[in-house]
């Protein structure tokens, strides 16, 4: 993968863990009552921050249904990235791609597909069929494709999840859980932007002369939803996964295990507006602006600019802006060479003084090691210190 997503993935992992606990956690801060949601499961993210603003059951080993999908385009796009797949390179359709079960893109086998339409038939109109084909086409079989599908969800975090196809039809050893999805989800809206604007919002998509919709209802009736993805199994029951933007701020929805396909909708809507009513977003730091300038020793350069290779967008509940502080606590000394990217120490937020949340400052440069003369200089240093 890319050393742009290793860093991404590092982020995520560093603030998903604690931010829950931390939250919970506060006793000054009277934290909103969260609605009451009928599912087996679900998150509600702040992508600013990856806070968690409430969540039930959301470890629960679940089935996910179509939801796999989020993986299958996320190495799709990848791929892309890469340049080891065109977005206009033809596919062809394998017997096993066209003989897919569930729901299709209709494509025809022994034919060939271009990768981007396949992607639209995997996006919008949840093409099995389209899985299949893509999943052959990167690692030249479904069962091969499942293994790079296993080593992305490890190298993302996701502790407790497995993959055994492209499509998330039913198999025994196929599961994942509400967390496990929401860093997906957050990944690939983080990742891959563009690629995430162009298809998730699409309303319907046309192939073989025939136009279905996109099963995701809020696309429909909330403006501000831009996707992401349904799921159905008798199994996993009607699942949504859903982010919307308001105000520049995001916030993402993970609900598993609804009796139907108005309920996932229902549901995921609640959680969304409860989060933006019941929280202010604030952006501490924007993308790449330093936070501090830690000192380093034995480097052609004594300082390194700090800060989030994201923005920072902290949700608070209503009414504790102004009560807010944060402060760079700087890590273990610095030694040079420093790789951007590398945590180089943590911002801790306080409410009223009482610790609130934490988060990883990492460094937004290289610093190459100095030459003889400069790392002797330090090293005299560093001895009188």
């Amino acid at each position: 993968m890319l050393s742009s997503l290793h860093r991404s993935a590092s982020f995520c992992l560093l603030l998903l863990a604690p931010l829950g606990a931390a939250l919970a956690q506060t006793a000054s801060v009277q934290m909103p009552v969260p609605p009451t949601v009928v599912a087996k499961s679900w998150v509600l993210l702040e992508m600013g921050s990856g806070q968690t603003l409430t969540a039930e059951k959301p470890d629960e080993r679940l089935e996910p249904a179509s939801l796999t999908k989020l993986m299958t385009a996320y190495l799709t796009f990848s791929a892309i990235r890469q340049k080891t797949l065109g977005l206009q390179q033809p596919l062809p359709v394998s017997q096993k791609a066209w003989k897919t079960g569930g729901s299709k893109m209709f494509i025809k086998v022994d034919t060939q597909v271009p990768v981007e339409e396949l992607i639209k038939g995997m996006i919008v109109q949840s093409g099995n069929d389209a899985c299949v084909a893509l999943a052959e086409g990167i690692a030249g079989s479904e069962e091969s494709f499942a293994q790079l599908m296993n080593r992305e969800a490890q190298r993302l975090g996701m502790k407790a999840s497995n993959f055994r196809n492209s499509t998330g039809l039913p198999d025994p050893n196929h599961y994942t859980t509400a967390r496990d999805l929401s860093i997906l989800a957050a990944a690939l809206i983080r990742d891959f932007p563009e690629e995430y604007r162009k298809y998730y919002s699409m309303k319907e998509f046309r192939y073989n002369n025939i136009t279905q919709p996109n099963r995701n209802r809020l696309l429909f009736i909330d403006p501000s939803v831009d996707g992401v993805k349904t799921g159905y199994t008798a199994a996993a029951g009607y699942c949504l996964i859903s982010s919307a933007l308001r105000d520049k701020r995001r916030l993402l929805s993970v609900v598993l295990g609804t009796a139907s396909d108005g309920a996932r909708a229902s549901e995921s809507q609640k959680l969304l507006n409860w989060g933006f009513l019941s929280f202010d977003g604030m952006t501490l730091y924007g993308k790449d602006q330093p936070v501090a300038t830690p000192r380093v020793w034995k480097g052609a350069q004594n300082q390194v600019k700090a800060g989030f290779v994201s923005d920072l967008t902290l949700a608070l509940p209503k009414g504790y802006a102004d009560k807010l502080k944060s402060e760079f606590v700087a890590g273990a000394r610095l030694v040079a060479p420093i790789q951007a990217g590398q945590e180089v120490g943590m911002l801790k937020v306080s409410i009223d003084g009482k610790p609130y949340a934490e988060y990883p400052v990492l460094a937004l440069e290289n610093v190459a090691t100095a030459g003889f003369l400069g790392r002797a200089i330090d090293s005299v240093k560093l001895w009188f210190n």
